[in-house]
């Protein structure tokens, strides 16, 4: 009776919080058909997972930012980018929402440079001790290199909420010359401290968003920005990969306007730095999408991501001499405000359950199939989210973790770190089509779809049952069948992992303690437990026949599944039988 009481309790704080838990039974006579084909290459799954970036970079050195950073390193074998501003802003280096500060640049009274590595190598020494690799974004503007704007009476730094951007700090620089030198010392500075191979493995990116209030510059002022900080980074480091403009959303005619522009002077301009070639080693810019609000519900709006990268590879792709660089989308996220939390919008709290991991796995074989379709080379999905220090739990951030305990998106990106080899094709008879999804999102049937990859001697299968909605949705029966495993296996090994309402959840657990404030240290010990990833029973032997295999895997509303299959020799099959596992 007292497990009933405690599941009970769970379900109800679960629906009035307005999240939609997979408890669903799976409705529907024929089930979904999920086809993998292993023979079918699709060529390398790169990692463009796994990139993350956040605006508060004095969290780097904080208690919980240095654990999960460490969590982010380890969940992929492949090199994890971290992206982060105000690298370059003046302050005393305490972060605030949407701010923080170095202090790396200030001038005597005779404007003569002073330069302070302190906090800087603070934030860098936290990445090197992590093994994660930066993704150097040269902003912004230092106090005392900020232009004086006319109209613009603006003190310095602007608190949020009374703005989601900075002031002066977002200002051109009163001299583009010292402006190259900062960033040629700083680039020196790095290579001195982190050794010349290691920088060269790095992405120095130029400013933020410069075609909204992160700039309050022309838009060939920021032409001429880029080229002298392009200048002074490979003054000190010749062949440091150099990119930008990192602009907003490309289905906004403003933002591919000036995407455009960017391009075009990159191709046909000369520098303001020497009057030389305009050098570009990949192209970054943001997309985002754009729920509708409704009090505390929510209704995603993944059509308006998918329209934004959609617009911008096909941008890129028009440019012969671009085509096949590097694309970073260096935000890629499901709204604009990771510091807004569910204090500001009660909706917000989506992002502490499945709907958030279930839109981003959704979001992310599109932007893979965009890119496929437009030939174009995507390396970079940058999910701007990270942790935010000394919140309440579970406050409805978007971020990836809450006072050190995860959050059912960090499983997303666990699982993703467990696919590589090759991406395979995979068909399902409940996946939305993509041309619909990037007309009008997912709104009518859910996508029950899937992901693969393969390697040697395994395979990966990604499943997901997602709809727009926040709302509790039908479950969905499936069949997952793959073919094309090597001739003369008998036998798959099968481990499935899920994130739900109740696995891989610590927030559905939070909520079944009565959400406490502080939680004791029993409590936090459950948390943390339930913030891992799961597996869901045990790892099952299953027959193969002529090259292939079904798996039943019953996805419910608001959930996302890992299949990892695995064959191996009868010597190490036997070994494990031996430990139990069949």
């Amino acid at each position: 009776m007292r497990n009933l009481l405690v599941v009970c309790s769970v379900v109800t704080s679960v629906v009035a919080s307005g999240l939609s838990i997979a408890a669903q039974k799976p409705v529907g006579a024929e089930p979904v058909r999920i086809a993998v084909d292993l023979d079918a290459k699709q060529g390398a799954f790169k990692p463009a997972y796994a990139w993350f970036g956040y605006d508060e970079a004095n969290y780097t050195t904080m208690k919980d930012g240095r654990a999960l950073l460490g969590e982010l390193h380890d969940l992929t074998p492949a090199p994890v980018y971290i992206r982060a501003h105000h690298l370059l802003t003046s302050g005393d280096g305490r972060a605030e929402l949407k701010f923080s500060s170095t202090n790396v640049y200030t001038e005597d009274a005779q404007g003569r440079p002073h330069y302070d590595f302190t906090l800087l190598d603070g934030i860098f020494d936290a990445w090197k001790a992590a093994g994660v690799k930066p993704m150097v974004e040269l902003g912004f503007m230092p106090k005392d290199l900020a232009a004086v704007l006319p109209n613009r009476h603006e003190p310095y730094q602007v608190h949020y909420p009374a703005s989601t951007v900075s002031g002066a700090s977002n200002n051109p620089p009163k001299d583009y010359a010292k402006w190259e030198e900062l960033c040629r010392v700083v680039t020196a500075h790095l290579v001195e401290r982190y050794g010349r191979d290691e920088v060269l493995g790095w992405y120095f990116e130029v400013w933020n968003e410069p075609d909204i209030d992160y700039w309050h510059g022309s838009m060939e002022d920021y032409f001429k920005l880029y080229d002298h900080a392009v200048a002074g980074v490979r003054a000190a480091l010749p062949g440091a990969r150099v990119g930008g403009p990192a602009t907003t959303s490309p289905r906004s005619e403003k933002a591919r306007g000036f995407l455009k522009a960017f391009l075009d002077h990159v191709q046909g301009g000369k520098s303001d730095a020497g009057g030389g070639k305009v050098p570009l080693d990949f192209i970054s810019f943001h997309a985002k999408g754009s729920p509708a609000i409704q009090g505390a519900a929510v209704t995603m709006g993944i059509d308006r991501e998918l329209k934004d990268v959609d617009a911008g590879f096909g941008l890129i792709a028009s440019y012969s001499r671009f085509k096949g660089l590097p694309i970073i989308l260096s935000e890629a996220d499901p709204e604009g405000c990771a510091a807004c939390s569910s204090r500001v919008n009660p909706a917000n709290n989506y992002r502490n359950g499945t709907l958030y991991p279930a839109y981003t796995a959704a979001a992310y074989k599109a932007l893979l199939d965009l890119n496929a379709r437009h030939g174009t080379n995507l390396i970079s999905m940058l999910s701007w989210s990270f942790e935010f220090e000394d919140k309440e739990y579970f406050e409805g951030f978007r971020d990836l973790a809450t006072n050190g305990i995860d959050k059912p998106i960090l499983n997303l990106f666990r699982m993703l770190g467990m696919m590589g080899g090759e991406r395979v094709a995979v068909t399902s008879s409940g996946a939305v089509a993509l041309d619909t999804m990037v007309a009008s999102g997912v709104r009518g049937a859910a996508d029950v779809d899937a992901l693969a990859t393969r390697d040697r001697d395994s395979a990966e299968v990604l499943v997901w049952n997602y709809r727009d909605e926040t709302v509790a949705g039908p479950g969905a029966r499936t069949v997952v069948g793959v073919k094309g495993i090597p001739a003369g296996v008998k036998r798959v090994l099968v481990e499935a992992f899920r994130i739900d309402g109740t696995h891989s959840n610590a927030y559905t657990e939070w909520l079944g303690m009565g959400s406490p404030p502080q939680p004791d240290s029993e409590q936090r010990m459950k948390l943390k437990a339930a913030g891992q990833l799961a597996m869901v029973g045990s790892p099952r032997w299953l027959e193969v026949r002529d090259g292939e295999v079904e798996i039943p895997e019953d996805v419910t509303g608001e959930s996302v599944s890992l299949l990892r299959l695995s064959w191996v020799g009868e010597v190490r099959a036997k070994a494990v039988e031996v430990r139990g596992v069949r």
